[in-house]
């Protein structure tokens, strides 16, 4: 803010509410997250997209940094005991994200791929939080390979 030359009261005022200002902050750190998988999905092999999005987001680098990886990992959790209007501001963000995700996700319909992708990216989040409680790397580094394996497989059938 002091590069911006911004106080406090007047960074705060470009937002109606805390929910807002949070909402934009979680949005900006899925558009970043999404920015790097997506180009791994783009640019990987044709036919390898929902591989590439699952290897992407369980990559031990992405497990490793806690501070610039997914805020949704993080956060789900805090995220219940905040008051509704933060919980909707979060949702509404994260509908968002999987939305973009759900394109790469089989299914027959609409509907089935995007709540296919909602069960993965849970998953995946989940699986993320767990791994890095792990202290030792080879247990890290198994644990999200058997994930990947898992997601991968049960999203294919």
């Amino acid at each position: 803010m002091l590069d911006l030359r911004l106080t406090h009261g007047g960074f705060y005022r470009h937002f109606d509410s805390k929910e807002e200002l949070f909402a934009e902050a979680l949005d900006r750190g899925l558009e970043q997250l999404a920015r790097t998988v997506l180009s791994m999905v783009e640019n990987g092999p044709r036919g390898g997209e929902l591989k590439a999005l699952i290897d992407s987001y369980l990559d031990i680098e992405h497990c490793g940094n806690v501070a610039g990886g997914c805020p949704v990992a993080p956060l789900a959790a805090e995220m219940a005991r905040r008051p509704s209007k933060a919980r909707a501001a979060f949702v509404r963000v994260l509908r968002n994200h999987i939305l973009r995700l759900a394109k790469y996700v089989p299914g027959k319909t609409e509907a089935a791929r995007e709540r296919t992708a909602r069960v993965l990216f849970s998953g995946m989040a989940g699986t993320l939080t767990m791994a890095r409680v792990l202290v030792d790397d080879q247990q890290r580094q198994q644990f999200l390979d058997d994930a990947k394996k898992f997601y991968f497989d049960a999203v294919r059938q």
